[in-house]
């Protein structure tokens, strides 16, 4: 077998800049990222559905009775524990001066 010849290339032989290892690739400006969040907020906006004033009033008093239950079970279980701390640390007790 014949020994295969090495030639020297061009680009081996320039001595020019390296190239820089961790160069990010350019995205689109600051501007270009604003105007594409606002495209594409409109593209949603344009997918919202209003709800019906049948379903608005629904959905309004789901929420407000939901909202009044989690109150009363707050409620209850504030003075239960309320209670309970009075008992175990003695709630009773009177100082005299």
């Amino acid at each position: 077998m014949s020994e295969a010849l090495v030639t020297e290339t061009a680009a081996s032989r320039s001595k020019g800049r390296p190239a820089k290892k961790n160069a990010k690739p350019r995205g689109p400006g600051f501007f270009a990222r604003i105007a594409i969040f606002l495209r594409q907020v409109i593209g949603e906006m344009k997918k919202v559905v209003t709800p019906t004033r049948k379903e608005l009033v629904n959905y309004t008093a789901v929420v407000l009775v939901f909202v009044v239950i989690v109150m009363g079970i707050v409620t209850v279980l504030d003075l239960g524990f309320g209670k309970l701390v009075l008992w175990v640390f003695g709630g009773n007790v009177n100082i005299e001066q």
